[in-house]
């Protein structure tokens, strides 16, 4: 019997890398992936460098998020499974946020209507934010527990990116709705706190790896009192699989986090763990919000921030860890592995001391 096959959005994305990783070395399934360009050779041979032995080999095909009708028809050809991980994220706050909710909505509703014209997909997985539950300025002092129940007031306040996350699931969730029931597949989402952990390849670009640079690259001389809620990307990418068929992942939503970490806290990991690799100026005084402030008239990344100094947001992980059956992994290893995965991959500039790790977390 044939192997259903599932097919990975933006297969070169941070996530995604690590979900085609996850399933080709699963064996249980073929896997598709869907490129903006084939002729990328960086970021397609990485990708084909996650099945060396050939013996469960990855198709490739070109897609655009805004190319409709018969290019995603095509990719979701004979597919069980779609895994939409293709989104816009930036990495500071465009100039113009359709530049991101564009995209991000658009190509949400060109892959759900190919998967509703197209026979034999089961269940699409979605992949959403935890910004689309607390919102970006929506952390407080930690006493609400935010859950899969929970959506922003208003998108009028929310960053770009956030918008376009909370945008592209609500447009998911009324698309499936909207269908007849002939043409009805089940709809899961995950919504992940702040991504982080190793990445997979030299070419790939994400808004998560903004803060290992600044820090290790030392490119910020003080740190803002920010707490970041963080989740692994290993376990992000198998939660994404295993709400491909979990009986009760049908029909709802995922908050996959691990843990919360003061910025202060992240540094100070960092520079006991690099320090020894020529890593010696990572800071350590906390910003003032009026420093803050005046920066953020210079530096676009920080405007996004401003609203979340001081404050924390509590996520409920229930459903990710007895839904789908996953236990996070201790966030310090997260970030460690991630940094040594961006220094080997030269996403953060190797110190003359740098020996690299003869054991990293796996």
């Amino acid at each position: 019997m044939a192997r259903p096959i599932v097919l990975v959005t933006g297969a070169t994305g941070y996530i995604a890398m690590h979900v085609v990783q996850q399933l080709l070395q699963g064996g249980g399934y073929r896997v598709r992936g869907t490129v903006r360009s084939l002729k990328n050779n960086a970021k397609v041979d990485a990708l084909k460098a996650l099945a060396p032995t050939g013996d469960n080999p990855l198709q490739l095909m070109e897609a655009d998020l805004l190319e409709g009708g018969r290019v995603w028809e095509r990719a979701v050809h004979s597919c069980t499974f779609v895994i939409h991980t293709a989104s816009p994220f930036p990495t500071e706050e465009p100039r113009d946020e359709k530049e991101v909710v564009t995209p991000a909505v658009a190509g949400t509703v060109n892959v759900l209507q190919a998967c509703s014209v197209t026979d034999g997909v089961q269940r699409v997985v979605l992949t959403s934010s935890v910004v689309a539950v607390s919102g970006t300025t929506g952390a407080d002092d930690g006493s609400k527990v935010y859950t899969e129940r929970d959506w922003p007031h208003s998108v009028s306040h929310l960053s770009a990116y956030a918008k376009s996350k909370v945008l592209a699931e609500q447009k998911a969730w009324a698309f499936v709705k909207a269908l007849p029931p002939e043409r009805r597949f089940e709809l899961t989402v995950i919504n992940p706190s702040y991504v982080m952990g190793p990445v997979l390849s030299g070419s790939v670009s994400s808004g998560s790896m903004v803060l290992p640079q600044r820090l290790l690259e030392r490119q910020m001389p003080m740190i803002p009192h920010l707490n970041f809620p963080i989740v692994d990307v290993r376990d992000v990418a198998t939660a994404h699989i295993r709400a491909m068929t979990a009986p009760q992942a049908a029909g709802e939503r995922h908050l996959v986090h691990a843990a919360n970490i003061w910025l202060e806290d992240m540094a100070k990991l960092l520079a006991d763990e690099f320090g020894r690799h020529g890593y010696k100026q990572v800071p350590s005084k906390r910003a003032p919000y009026f420093v803050l402030w005046f920066a953020s008239c210079c530096d676009r990344s920080l405007r996004s921030v401003l609203g979340l100094v001081d404050k924390q947001t509590t996520l409920d992980n229930t459903r990710m860890r007895y839904v789908l059956g996953i236990e996070p992994r201790d966030i310090n290893a997260t970030l460690i592995d991630m940094c040594y995965s961006m220094i080997d991959h030269g996403l953060i500039k190797k110190k003359s001391k740098y020996t690299g790790r003869e054991n990293a977390t796996t």
